[in-house]
């Protein structure tokens, strides 16, 4: 078991254009270089002549661990057959995953009825799992994959808890684009007092122990990401 510190870890985050430095108690990490570290900072990289710093602290709760061996850390990514969750699957593999790590891939199904409950297992969750694992091998040779299936209602409080049960340091879920119609309506809802109705995402980046982040791809004419994380909505990272 890794030893108590009082400072914060670092965790890796090799951005090829954005570089960021995050300070979170959950993470813990030998130091090289393209580090998330301390007095997190982004650095967008444009026009020389116009690039721009921004500091931003990004808050991460949660327990004091080095990712179980001591060897790497454990980033969860939360699998489905989108197009998004596929997205943070990349940005997972090409601006946190290090060689060292574990990636663990996360799906959650709805339960199945009773009549049903020993049926095989169902051939499309296999392939997408088999496909992101394979996705996962080949964008980082040599890393290690761990699959986790799970089923149940309430699909945050569950992303939540298998973050939670498998000590991981990094949560990564895809994010859609909402509609404006679903903003206004969000809005509404929370100037009359009533639940914020984030949904799945913000669910996870509220409440989980360690350090989440949303992710969604950038239009193709702009490029990099739209980055959410607990105290930060939509933050531009180029890549």
């Amino acid at each position: 078991m890794g030893r108590s510190h009082s400072r914060s870890p670092t965790m890796s985050l090799g951005l090829s254009v954005a570089r960021v430095r995050v300070n979170s108690p959950s993470l813990r990490r030998k130091s090289a270089s393209n580090f998330i570290e301390n007095d997190q900072e982004v650095e967008f990289l444009g026009n020389k002549s116009e690039a721009t710093n921004f500091m931003i602290n990004i808050e991460a709760s949660g327990t004091d661990y080095d990712g179980g061996d001591g060897c790497g850390n454990k980033v969860m990514v939360v699998v489905e057959s989108t197009l998004e969750a596929k997205g943070a699957l990349d940005w997972a593999l090409s601006h946190t995953i290090q060689t060292e790590d574990t990636i663990i891939l996360l799906h959650v199904a709805k339960p199945r009825k009773r009549e049903s409950s020993k049926r095989k297992r169902n051939p499309r969750v296999e392939e997408l799992l088999h496909s992101m694992k394979n996705t996962c091998q080949m964008k980082k040779s040599g890393v290690q994959v761990e699959v986790a299936k799970v089923e149940g209602k309430g699909k945050g409080s569950i992303i939540v808890e298998a973050a939670k049960e498998h000590q991981v340091s990094l949560l990564v879920l895809g994010q859609r684009k909402k509609s404006i119609i679903w903003q206004l309506m969000r809005r509404l809802v929370a100037k009359r007092g009533g639940a914020n109705g984030g949904g799945i995402v913000d669910y996870c980046i509220q409440n989980a122990s360690c350090m989440t982040i949303a992710v969604r791809r950038k239009s193709n004419q702009l490029g990099g990401y739209l980055i959410t994380t607990k105290r930060h909505k939509n933050f531009w990272l180029l890549a």
